[in-house]
């Protein structure tokens, strides 16, 4: 069952069209990412699915609600990470929870959801002195205080190293684990692709596609390439003769396969009956970053 619906969702600023004609559902349990560089409208969208921005054009249902009609209703089912969000620098963690809690009809004992996104010993830490990645966690068990059905996370790991960054996407699928539905918008291929059941992709106001990751990889090329270094003669013939395999190129002193379906399981099937051992096998395929040069002819990030 849908629980976001947005339709024909057209947003201007004076002449410039941020958001033109963006339409997509997501399905209650999912997390659902929005994918696009920098200034493609996708915090533009999602404002407008909050509530924070009223669109010029379209029909945006959140849990059945209208995110303007029924703003007070929706802030009851809803939490938001915001792109760029600061609290008072002499705010302490627990402070931030309590007071955040008090705007809830019903919501989650802040103290257990500070033990599960470890927040628990820094619970009379100032904002200030948090690292960024702690900052992250406590943006997240804001959103989640109010115990919303759904919680819209916007770049919600630009700013952190790649630890700090794996350790928020374990926190992201536990909350989903949780039964809530989360709305992402990233500009990271790695996060859309370890995180989203689906991916709307954005590019300059516009929907360029909907489907998941690896629907997307698979609309622009679904091959494959092995490349590994055969320890012996091998007779490329017996390698073409396999319905998997399209193409077969040497390159140096390694042999390129390129073909589709168990194309893996196919070459090393033949490599074991010729007794030949294949070094420094890889195996490449098509990737999301490939898949989004394709269908917005430039890459997301310079």
């Amino acid at each position: 069952m849908a629980i976001i619906q947005v339709d024909n969702l057209v947003k201007r600023y004076g002449d410039h069209t941020a958001v033109d004609g963006v339409g997509f559902t997501v399905d209650e349990g999912e997390i659902f990412g929005i994918l696009g560089p920098n200034g493609a409208g996708k915090t533009t969208t999602v404002e407008c699915v909050e509530g924070l921005r009223t669109p010029d054009d379209g029909v945006i249902r959140v849990c059945g609600l209208d995110p303007r009609r029924d703003e007070a209703d929706l802030r009851q089912v809803l939490g938001a990470q915001l792109q760029e969000s600061e609290l008072p620098d002499k705010l302490r963690v627990d402070e931030a929870l309590e007071l955040y809690s008090s705007f809830y009809r019903a919501p989650v004992d802040w103290r257990e959801l500070a033990d599960t996104l470890n927040l628990t010993d820094k619970l009379g830490t100032r904002f200030k002195q948090l690292s960024g990645g702690q900052k992250q966690r406590l943006s997240i068990a804001l959103a989640l205080v109010g115990d919303p059905r759904v919680a819209v996370l916007d770049e919600l790991t630009t700013g952190l190293d790649p630890q700090a960054r794996r350790d928020v996407w374990d926190l992201i699928e536990r909350v989903r684990a949780r039964g809530v539905t989360i709305l992402l918008v990233t500009h990271f291929m790695e996060e859309a692709e370890r995180l989203c059941d689906r991916l709307a992709v954005i590019d300059a106001g516009r929907l360029v596609a909907i489907d998941t990751p690896a629907g997307l990889v698979a609309k622009v090329d679904d091959r494959q390439r092995i490349r590994f270094r055969p320890s012996g003669p091998l007779d490329h013939a017996v390698l073409t003769a396999l319905p998997e395999v399209t193409a077969v190129e040497r390159a140096g002193s390694q042999l390129v396969v390129t073909g589709t379906g168990n194309l893996l399981l196919a070459i090393t099937t033949v490599l074991a009956r010729e007794h030949v051992i294949a070094a420094d096998l890889r195996v490449e395929q098509t990737t999301l970053d490939d898949a989004f040069v394709a269908l917005t002819g430039r890459p997301i990030e310079p």
